[in-house]
């Protein structure tokens, strides 16, 4: 059972959509399930001033995509790459174990989309 949280962002997902000139994109894939999420950001004096998301996959890749986002919003980059798979899955009020993978995958996406944008700017 998913929380109502997640049902409500997976019904009405913030942050979603692309960013056309962002400054960095982050890709992560589950073949095995076949979720695919992709984390766009926009970066301003080492925050993410806006981040957006695109995610092909289950509810709970959606609401995972949708969370983080939200979580990440504002955040220096060192405070959103310390954001890990717990925070999701709490700020979600849970998720079933099977479906624990895709808190994975959407911060591996960010932090790939930060990492990138860091080596690109030499930070």
């Amino acid at each position: 059972m998913y929380s109502q949280k997640v049902i409500d962002h997976f019904k009405a997902p913030h942050n979603q959509g692309v960013i056309d000139d962002a400054d960095a994109i982050g890709e992560e894939g589950n073949p095995v399930c076949g979720d695919i999420m992709k984390i766009y950001i926009k970066v301003a004096d080492d925050r993410i001033a806006d981040i957006k998301f695109e995610t092909l996959g289950c509810a709970a890749a959606i609401a995972v995509s949708s969370a983080l986002t939200d979580l990440a919003m504002g955040r220096t980059l060192d405070e959103a790459l310390a954001l890990n798979k717990d925070a999701i899955v709490k700020d979600l009020g849970g998720l079933p174990a099977p479906k624990i993978h895709c808190s994975m995958l959407g911060v591996e996406a960010l932090h790939s989309a930060i990492n990138q944008y860091k080596i690109a700017h030499k930070k």
